[in-house]
């Protein structure tokens, strides 16, 4: 349980953060604006700041009273939110390096996926096509089995709303959704879009990009993360647990560009895992292939942002490593990676597995219901994920 002081300060951040918000959608002009899901509309409004200076003065305040909550966690976990904010403020009102963005944003090293981590991806799938009987380089191997694993377009859809159903139903054994299943996600399918599916939470849809190759393995990949045991439990969790006076308020609020992003993303990566749902060596391939591709989205918006090759270069960078997804795979990874204020983004699905994914591993099953408690009932940063 979350103390008295942790509930009023999420209150408080809360309104801060929708503030913050408020400026940056009127100074930038950008629709989507740094609070990209709000579920506090109707309970919490935001702070009537007249300029970033003001946020700032805001934010520094919050940053030290964070330090006298009692939950060590949370100390640090709000901490890191109001040094994303500030840092947030400083690229809106001086400018901060690509570099200084990540670190300061998102709280991760400040590089790219490294040539030897991406090499040593490329050579776990061309072992693991060698023992599926697949021939050639790994290119030609990647090839063969997208093909063999393809779901037609005018058939996702249906496939993806069925491996809902059945995520559904593995979920609620290992964590219960507190809502029946007609409050669950449908699907629509979408084309030219910067993004491979997304959880409009919002309005129970799973917005399906149907312009890059999809294959059975990916589709259950985007099952478990945008909707069941991911990004709609996630939401659902902290709206209802909210209510019940569990969960903080900051909660009730997706923000990019900040602490939460990368475990937001890692946890619903490590939906496979939680539901003991890879089950073949498709299922294998494809949790390597979905590593693989965060790595090479990161490469390809380091070059871009930070050592500042031509648009085009990066493109043809990226379809030559990409394997599988063919031209609307590398259209929408450019898209993303090509809108400065998300740029840093792709680092959230990176970093992100990969912190929340060994905590898993290593927390002993019986407690595991405690965990998934502690994981989905708070907000966390990469560092505070371990903090159980």
């Amino acid at each position: 349980m979350l103390s008295d002081a942790t509930l009023a300060f999420g209150e408080q951040l809360t309104t801060a953060l929708l503030g913050v918000d408020a400026l940056y959608r009127a100074e930038s002009g950008d629709a989507e604006g740094l609070v990209v899901v709000n579920m506090a509309t109707g309970l919490y409004g935001p702070e009537p700041f007249e300029s970033y200076a003001e946020a700032r003065d805001r934010f520094l305040q919050l940053k030290m009273h964070a330090q006298t909550l009692p939950e060590a966690d949370r100390r640090r976990y709000y901490d890191q939110v109001c040094h994303s904010t500030l840092a947030f403020i400083r690229w809106r009102t001086e400018g901060l390096p690509f570099a200084s963005q990540l670190q300061g944003f998102l709280h991760v090293p400040a590089a790219p996926a490294s040539d030897d981590e991406l090499d040593g991806l490329r050579g776990q799938m061309r072992a693991l096509l060698n023992a599926m009987g697949y021939a050639g380089d790994l290119a030609g191997q990647c090839a063969a089995w997208e093909a063999n694993v393809r779901v037609p377009p005018d058939e996702v859809a249906g496939v993806l709303a069925a491996l809902m159903g059945e995520a559904w139903e593995r979920t609620n054994a290992r964590l219960p959704i507190p809502a029946p299943r007609s409050d669950g996600m449908q699907v629509e399918t979408v084309s030219g879009v910067s993004f491979n599916a997304r959880c409009n939470y919002l309005v129970r849809k799973v917005e399906l990009n149907v312009d890059p190759i999809l294959t059975r393995p990916g589709l259950k990949h985007l099952t478990v993360h945008e909707a069941y045991p991911g990004h709609y439990v996630q939401f659902k969790l902290r709206e209802v647990w909210h209510h019940e006076g569990t969960a903080a308020a900051d909660g009730l609020l997706s923000v990019v560009n900040t602490a939460s992003s990368t475990p937001f993303e890692g946890i619903a990566d490590n939906g496979l895992q939680v539901l003991d749902w890879i089950d073949s060596d498709d299922d294998r391939l494809q949790a390597l292939l979905s590593r693989y591709r965060a790595g090479i989205g990161t490469a390809a918006a380091w070059r871009l942002h930070a050592l500042g090759w031509p648009e085009a270069e990066v493109a043809e960078w990226l379809r030559r490593q990409s394997l599988t997804g063919g031209e609307g795979w590398v259209a929408n990874r450019m898209g993303f990676i090509r809108a400065p204020a998300r740029a840093v983004l792709i680092w959230s699905y990176w970093w992100g597995e990969a912190s929340v994914a060994p905590v898993w591993q290593r927390v002993a099953p019986e407690q595991r219901p405690e965990y998934l408690r502690f994981l989905y009932g708070r907000m966390h940063s990469p560092q505070t994920v371990s903090m159980f």
